[in-house]
């Protein structure tokens, strides 16, 4: 059971179904023949960074004794910033998008794998999940196959909707983008809300 509640708590936080129109936005530019690639690199660079954070994110939090409260803020501005963009289309520099032109994979890094896949309320729950002074060896092993399982199931999920995006193409891959950049802005509202409850800066109900 408590194997169990570990997973959900990792599969809620990952959130493979809310990456897919980060996906859709991130891929906008990128050929169709690269889109399996695309989804396969940012999938990998996520596990990459969540495992860092497994083995060594409880180290890093305390050595610079920061707060919990204090890392949900800046995610949350973080995923702000990045729903505005996919709400009002591109706002990059004009180097960023040459560098992004010259590169497709370079969305597979940002936004996807960070801060979609691999976002701030992941990296905590990695951290929490693998505490030191409370599970074993064994416990934080098994809680890093279950994250090897929903890792799994994103890409899964970002293999898929490569597919739609073909059927509904990029006209309608934009329409998703923009919705589901309100519901980013959202998501991005209540971190900021919740760490600044964390903090005490504020009293939620």
């Amino acid at each position: 059971m408590e194997y169990l509640r570990e997973f959900v708590t990792l599969f809620v936080v990952i959130d493979p179904i809310g990456s897919v129109p980060v996906f859709f936005f991130a891929t906008m530019q990128v050929p169709p023949s690269l889109h399996k690639r695309f989804a396969v690199r940012a999938v990998l660079i996520a596990a990459v960074v969540l495992m860092l954070f497994l083995l060594g994110g409880q180290f890093l939090l305390d050595w610079l004794a920061l707060r919990l409260g204090s890392f949900k803020i800046a995610g949350g501005i973080v995923l702000f910033l990045f729903a505005m963009t996919m709400i009002f289309g591109e706002s990059k520099p004009a180097q960023e998008i040459e560098e992004a032109e010259r590169d497709h994979m370079a969305g597979a890094v940002f936004p996807l794998a960070i801060p979609s896949i691999a976002s701030p309320g992941a990296m905590l729950a990695v951290v929490i999940l693998t505490d030191n002074r409370a599970n074993s060896v064994a416990d934080q092993a098994v809680t890093a196959l279950l994250l090897f399982a929903v890792l799994a199931i994103t890409l899964g999920v970002l293999l898929a909707a490569s597919f739609v995006r073909k059927v509904i193409g990029n006209s309608g891959a934009s329409v998703i983008s923009r919705v589901m950049g309100m519901v980013l802005a959202t998501v991005a509202v209540d971190s900021v809300v919740t760490g600044l409850g964390e903090l005490g800066a504020i009293t939620l109900d």
